[in-house]
């Protein structure tokens, strides 16, 4: 899945749904999610359309490459896919500092 187009952040929110999902499925990762975010199960449920909080559910699966690669195997994506879906969101531009 390229993260390109006119539906790019579209896509990326798509993606980033399918991460949430798969947090929510994962008994080991969820309650490490929803430490790390202090929200509860409910709140997450309720900010899971705002692209700004899906780009913080792409932000915390950055974070540990086991994650990545068990959440692109399980959806059979390229192991880039949520980083590239993360550059589409709210707060994730790149930023250069030179």
């Amino acid at each position: 899945m390229g993260i390109t187009g006119n539906n790019r952040q579209e896509a990326a929110e798509t993606l980033a749904l399918q991460v949430l999902t798969w947090l929510a499925g994962n008994d080991d990762v969820f309650p490490v999610f929803l430490d790390a975010t202090g929200a509860s199960a409910t709140e997450v449920a309720k900010n899971a359309g705002q692209p700004e909080f899906l780009g913080s559910v792409l932000d915390f699966l950055l974070t540990n490459d086991v994650w990545v690669t068990e959440f692109c195997h399980s959806a059979v994506l390229p192991y880039d896919a949520p980083l590239q879906a993360r550059a589409a969101l709210p707060g994730g531009e790149v930023f250069n500092w030179t």
